[in-house]
């Protein structure tokens, strides 16, 4: 069994401890990306997994309701926001862009973003990028 809070916690066993994670998997968003000519022919299918660790203090859950946690609705919005109407050049900046932008949030602690095009080669199921980001304590 993967556990992000453990992976997270080999960085900085807090993570593990004193957070949180929250995750949301293979986000389908069209975006226009690319470095080819043909890429910017239009849209194309990305998916995006984030995992965030989120204060506790900041997500305690003692009561059931959605003022407890931080609203997944929140890194989907990031997401649209970052992906926007403009081409972007690289999976690597518009990951890491996604990755600041998250981790601006009260109580994100740490945060992964991965990108990933599941339509550039025939024998391939993806290309894509990782990036992890880590507040100071």
């Amino acid at each position: 069994m993967n556990s992000i809070l453990l992976a997270f916690g080999a960085l900085d066993a807090r993570l593990a401890t004193q957070c949180r994670a929250l995750s949301l998997r293979r986000h389908e968003v069209p975006v226009r990306i690319g470095v080819h000519a043909h890429e910017r022919q239009g849209a194309q299918r990305m998916w995006f997994d984030v995992d965030l660790c989120v204060k506790l203090a900041q997500a305690p859950a003692d009561r059931d309701h959605i003022s407890q946690t931080l609203d997944y609705d929140f890194v989907r919005e990031v997401i649209a926001r970052e992906v926007g109407g403009q081409h972007h050049e690289l999976q690597e900046t518009l990951c890491d862009a996604i990755a600041t932008a998250l981790l601006q949030e009260n109580g994100v602690h740490a945060v992964r973003v991965a990108t990933r095009k599941p339509d550039i080669y025939p024998d391939s199921a993806s290309i894509g990028v990782e990036r992890v980001c880590i507040k100071p304590w």
